[in-house]
């Protein structure tokens, strides 16, 4: 498998910090992360199946995630929407008058938000278990208890103890997983997220973050192409998201992953991989 590119994108004081796989002539796929999730939340091996099939795939670290901009627990301001605005950017730290972008969970979200504020500069959207912008509709189930449970304690974990802090970590991805958890292949992520950040405990500034505007039904007057991918089984945002996604974007496609937490498991790489390049080339 090709080795990544790094990158370091810089704004004023802000620092973004990125890789990129594939050709720089082949079409670009910007890869949103969710919320809490640095660049390592997409697997190596599912960004070199995209870049296996004629793609330029670039992923970066979120804001207090990895080795972007961090803040210390508590004490970042930042809305969705400058989050949204991180996705611009990159864009034009690379030079890309546009681009394709593939969000998960949050992610998801803010590609919408960019695809509404700069519909010149998206060119397709593909959300991975992810929620509608400006959801309009009777409410939609969310987290499961097993994970509000997990969370509530969150604020008596010790930072400071890497094995505790691992522990932690390790069980909110088999939460997530569901029957696709991997606990070897997990723990060894974590073990890199943690070597890769000196404050892990500013990820969960993503908690804090605020919507500034009204995108009441946002969701519905996006105009690119757009395709929804979401796991049967996903406990975070459960499939009456990703469905409701796909009945309200005008002509979306909606791709279910059988028996599928909020994950992107191994298993499913190759042909969620294919879904996409096909959905990107015709665009």
């Amino acid at each position: 498998m090709q080795e990544p590119t790094a990158h370091l994108v810089t704004k004023g004081t802000l620092t973004l910090a990125a890789q990129s796989f594939g050709r720089a002539g082949d079409p670009p796929v910007l890869l949103v992360m969710g919320a809490t999730a640095s660049m390592l939340g997409w697997p190596d091996a599912f960004c070199a199946a995209l870049a296996d099939r004629g793609l330029r795939v670039i992923r970066f670290d979120h804001r207090d995630t990895g080795r972007s901009t961090t803040l210390p627990p508590g004490e970042a301001s930042y809305t969705a929407e400058d989050l949204a605005g991180d996705i611009l950017t990159l864009l034009d730290a690379f030079d890309l008058p546009g681009a394709h972008l593939v969000g998960m969970s949050l992610g998801g979200y803010l590609a919408q938000i960019a695809a509404r504020r700069w519909p010149g500069r998206v060119a397709s959207l593909t959300l991975i278990a992810s929620e509608p912008l400006g959801w309009d509709g009777p409410d939609l189930p969310g987290l499961s208890e097993d994970f509000l449970a997990h969370f509530g304690a969150l604020g008596t974990l010790d930072w400071v103890d890497r094995q505790a802090v691992a522990a932690f970590l390790l069980e909110t991805e088999r939460l997530c997983a569901g029957p696709d958890f991997d606990a070897g292949f997990e723990a060894a992520r974590i073990d890199h997220i943690l070597d890769r950040t000196e404050s892990p405990a500013s990820m969960f500034n993503h908690a804090t973050m605020s919507v500034a505007e009204d995108w009441t039904g946002a969701f519905r007057r996006i105009e690119c192409p757009t395709l929804v991918v979401h796991g049967e089984g996903d406990p975070i945002l459960p499939l009456p998201n990703g469905e409701a996604l796909a009945e309200g974007i005008p002509d979306a496609a909606l791709m279910v992953l059988p028996g599928t937490g909020h994950c992107l498991p191994a298993r499913h790489h190759a042909a969620i991989a294919r879904r996409i390049a096909a959905h990107i080339r015709g665009a």
